[in-house]
């Protein structure tokens, strides 16, 4: 990858004449059945984006009270947008068009109007739960019916692809936006690509520039994403056979009360009332296996690219231990 970028042809992408940025975007807008795309510095940016061109202050977004875009993204709903934000109480982060139904806000001066609803797949905090192709149809559907916007915010979608029955071209028509994240399990050390309809695009320029987010020869960044296109889609399998494995152990621990479903990458785990998430985390980091708190008893563990068979029978082994 380090070498792919290195020898990359770039331009300035502030002028949109980075040859090798635009590559990157056309090629995701074309897999997605969009029009046009634009390349950001970070997920966040690219959905904060999508949420400000898609709505006015003062009206609301609709999500689960997992999302990304409402727990990790710095209150930017609100500093970006002014937007307010309708919760929803999904399954792992998953919600249905009956839910959004319900909590479309009435015609009335007293309530914010419901704008635009944006999704996560896969959810991060539900565990890398996955939307199954049906709903996000029936969302879709449901959007249009009630001229709402909708917003895919894609930080795994590969890894949802990889997993499930469809891909990039059952997902054309559905939504307004998806941002689609290149790092993480990807591998890329940077970067996200919105896309949607050129007039989208236009305006999200105009509006990555007020955020800061306009570079100039991007295209080495650019060239990373197009490495990960070309060569780390299909190895996601290997990450959720091992996230299989060690949810298949974590569930044989003292310490752990609960698995969630390990339908990805993400192994989320709940411990027992006598053992809180920080502590494990602590003693695993003195062996160097870095996993994240989410809660008082609740704690994350995801595969990727850099996480090897041999690593993952060490963690393993670490873990057996810790149970003693």
């Amino acid at each position: 990858m380090l070498d792919f970028m290195s020898s990359c042809e770039v331009g300035d992408d502030v002028f949109q004449e980075d040859p090798t940025v635009l590559n990157l975007e056309n090629r995701l807008s074309n897999m997605f059945g969009m029009e046009a795309g634009i390349f950001c510095p970070s997920g966040t940016m690219a959905n904060q984006i999508a949420i400000k061109c898609q709505g006015q202050p003062g009206e609301q977004v609709i999500c689960d009270e997992l999302s990304h875009i409402y727990n990790y993204e710095g209150g930017g709903i609100a500093f970006n947008s002014g937007a307010s934000v309708k919760l929803l109480n999904g399954k792992r982060g998953i919600f249905t068009s009956e839910d959004i139904e319900m909590n479309i806000s009435p015609d009335d001066p007293h309530f914010p109007v419901s704008r635009l609803v944006s999704i996560e797949n896969t959810c991060n905090k539900g565990g890398g739960a996955i939307w199954s192709l049906d709903e996000m149809k029936a969302i879709s559907n449901c959007c249009q019916d009630n001229n709402l916007k909708l917003h895919l915010d894609g930080a795994r979608l590969f890894n949802a692809i990889v997993a499930s029955s469809y891909n990039a071209d059952h997902l054309s028509g559905l939504f307004d936006s998806i941002s689609i994240c290149l790092s993480k399990g990807l591998g890329a050390p940077i970067g996200s690509v919105l896309v949607g309809s050129n007039a989208f695009i236009k305006k999200a320029r105009r509006i990555r520039k007020v955020f800061g987010g306009g570079m100039r020869q991007a295209g080495y960044l650019a060239a990373a994403g197009l490495f990960a296109l070309e060569h780390n889609i299909e190895r996601l399998e290997q990450d959720h056979k091992r996230a299989q494995i060690l949810g298949d152990h974590l569930n044989n621990l003292n310490f752990v009360s609960l698995v969630f479903p390990v339908e990805t990458n993400i192994v989320l785990v709940k411990t027992s009332e006598n053992f809180q998430a920080q502590d494990i985390v602590s003693r695993l980091e003195r062996s160097k296996i870095k996993i994240v708190s989410m809660g008082k008893h609740l704690i994350r563990f995801v595969t990727h690219l850099d996480f090897d068979d041999m690593q993952l029978e060490e963690v393993l082994k670490k873990l057996r231990q810790l149970d003693d």
